[in-house]
């Protein structure tokens, strides 16, 4: 532990948030085809609220706990109380509030030196959960409080639900699959503000300001289904290309017992081992 870090364990409140504002600015991850709210607004807000969270002397599950307190508090307004104006702001700054307490857990933990793997699992399902919760609740709060010319409304937070979890356990699944080829040039995505703009749809930020339209039911409906139309889209393109990209990271099919000459060399053998066994994947 350095100088700084023992000065900051035991100061006061302001000292330590000082000391934790200091550690994140060097140590952010990559902005490469990082959606735009969550690059500009929500990393820099989750900054501070790790900084605080620090102060406090928090740990990074109680952050993730907290994280979910709002969010599932959002949620809970969704389907509980009429779906007016006003409501659809309380549920908008609850999520926010979520998604930053999101961003910031993962930021506390890199200030006190690195996560767990406990920690990181229960983000990841606590995410999931809230992920499948809020499109369960726009189904319900879409039956009670909209007045619907046909039930089949009900499908696009269906569909919207499918295909956020789908996406969301394939790219876990893949990271998993190619753990060990994270440091492969030629992974990463564009780090462009062009990207992070086109991918702003994509952005749970983006579906937390839906709501503040929540009051005027038809608008609601129509932004809420062009996130849907646009998740699903980018669902398909993105898994498609983790497949393939899974595909040719396999390693070549052996040949058969006769395929090659009984007398070919040890050397000759290997040369050809090398190219076919080389892994190559490409991540979306």
């Amino acid at each position: 532990m350095d100088d700084n870090a023992l000065v900051a364990k035991d100061g006061s409140l302001g000292t330590r948030f000082d000391y934790a504002r200091s550690r994140l600015a060097g140590a952010q991850k990559s902005t490469a085809s990082v959606p735009a709210y969550l690059r500009l607004v929500n990393r820099k807000a989750g900054g501070l609220l790790a900084a605080a969270g620090y102060a406090l002397r928090l740990t990074p599950t109680q952050v993730t706990l907290l994280s979910s307190a709002m969010s599932f508090a959002g949620i809970a307004v969704l389907i509980l109380h009429r779906s007016s104006a006003l409501a659809g702001v309380v549920v908008s700054l609850l999520l926010l509030l979520g998604y930053a307490l999101d961003s910031a857990d993962g930021q506390l933990a890199r200030v006190r030196g690195g996560g767990s793997k406990a920690g990181e699992w229960l983000d990841h399902v606590t995410d999931i959960a809230k992920i499948s919760s809020l499109h369960s609740a726009v189904a319900i709060a879409v039956l009670r409080h909209f007045d619907l010319e046909s039930l089949l409304y009900l499908a696009v937070p269906v569909i919207f639900l499918v295909a956020n979890v789908t996406q969301f356990f394939g790219m876990m699944l893949r990271d998993k699959l190619t753990v060990a080829d994270r440091s492969q040039p030629g992974s990463a995505g564009s780090s462009s503000l062009l990207v992070a703009f086109v991918l702003l749809p994509l952005d749970h930020g983006t579906l937390a300001l839906a709501f503040l339209v929540l009051g005027a039911h038809t608008l609601f409906l129509w932004c809420y289904g062009f996130l849907a139309l646009c998740t699903v889209l980018f669902s398909v393109r993105s898994l498609t290309k983790a497949y393939r990209g899974l595909l040719r990271a396999e390693p070549a099919a052996l040949p058969s017992a006769g395929a090659a000459p009984a007398g070919a060399t040890q050397a000759g053998a290997t040369q050809a081992g090398g190219a076919a066994f080389s892994p190559a994947p490409q991540r979306p």
